[in-house]
């Protein structure tokens, strides 16, 4: 049995009262809710937005086995840690072994075998390289993600995708007024997967001596939960404090305000409306002491 210390990826949930049975304790079919639930969070630790990625791999991936054991039960309210390893990637199949605990107790293990497959017939067809190299990569500690620091003629391309994909098709903004000469002039920061495959973006403008404004932060929405959108706040920060910057201010989309304050943003100024939604002011202070610790997860993003 692959132990705890060996799984480099965890999702955290909480069991909810529904799950319980009339033995007072999570039913026993609920499990594999969880380790799907789990494996769903773990395509995105790879860096890969699985629906896009099968699509772009030309296939899909079928289940074809599973076996769970039990060792203890969960209850209502406990926090579980569903663990997550791929232990072998063969040449049709994957084999993903997970393992429920609540604190150091192993509730439940199991062992999900997945076949990849042509989506038309369902027939299996080999993993393709790209895909086993990601997994086996992830798994060794390799980072996921390709953050790139640049201009329009060079990132404009892949940046546009995204900001398209989320701006104008996902919140309805108006094409003509997403793009902009600011686009031009601005540093942008850009996220790949091992694949290519663009996730998300944002970009930087000198506003004053002194000040850069953030803008354009945008993460796809199957990426969102995962650490991409700080990666590119934190790449555009970096810029800032390297050009001798003292501030930085973004437009905030409302719904994002929180992710912001997580990287020292304050607000500054009432809420005010920009391309039909509602965005606060905030500033942060580049002061390197300031810089909080850890992940905090995507915004959806907003023109700014």
């Amino acid at each position: 049995m692959t132990l705890r210390r060996h799984y480099r990826f965890s999702h955290r949930l909480r069991v909810r009262w529904a799950e319980v049975d009339a033995q007072r304790i999570v039913f026993n079919g609920h499990y594999l809710m969880y380790f799907d639930t789990a494996v769903g969070d773990y395509w995105r630790a790879l860096g890969l937005p699985y629906q896009a990625t099968m699509d772009h791999l030309g296939g899909e991936l079928y289940i074809r086995k599973t076996t769970l054991d039990y060792h203890a039960s969960a209850h209502y309210d406990d926090l579980l840690d569903i663990h997550v390893r791929c232990e072998h990637v063969g040449n049709t199949s994957l084999r993903i072994h997970c393992a429920a605990y609540r604190s150091e107790v192993l509730l439940v293990s199991g062992e999900l075998v997945y076949v990849f497959a042509d989506p038309a017939t369902q027939k299996s067809r080999p993993i393709p390289t790209a895909l086993r190299d990601v997994v086996l990569d992830y798994e060794a500690g390799a980072d996921m993600l390709d953050v790139q620091v640049g201009h329009w003629p060079q990132l404009g391309l892949s940046a546009q995708e995204v900001r398209q994909e989320v701006f104008v098709r996902e919140q309805g903004i108006p094409k003509d007024i997403e793009i902009d000469d600011a686009d031009q002039e601005a540093v942008h920061a850009l996220v790949l997967n091992r694949l290519g495959m663009p996730l998300a973006t944002g970009r930087l403008i000198r506003q004053s001596a002194g000040v850069s404004r953030m803008g354009r932060m945008a993460v796809i929405a199957s990426m969102r939960g995962s650490s991409v959108g700080s990666r590119v706040l934190a790449a555009l920060l970096d810029v800032a404090e390297r050009q001798g910057d003292h501030s930085v201010v973004v437009h905030a989309q409302l719904s994002a305000a929180r992710f912001y304050q997580r990287f020292g943003f304050v607000e500054s100024g009432p809420h005010h409306e920009e391309a039909g939604i509602v965005h606060v002011t905030m500033v942060r202070r580049l002061d390197p002491a300031l810089r909080p610790v850890g992940s905090p997860v995507a915004p959806s993003g907003g023109p700014a």
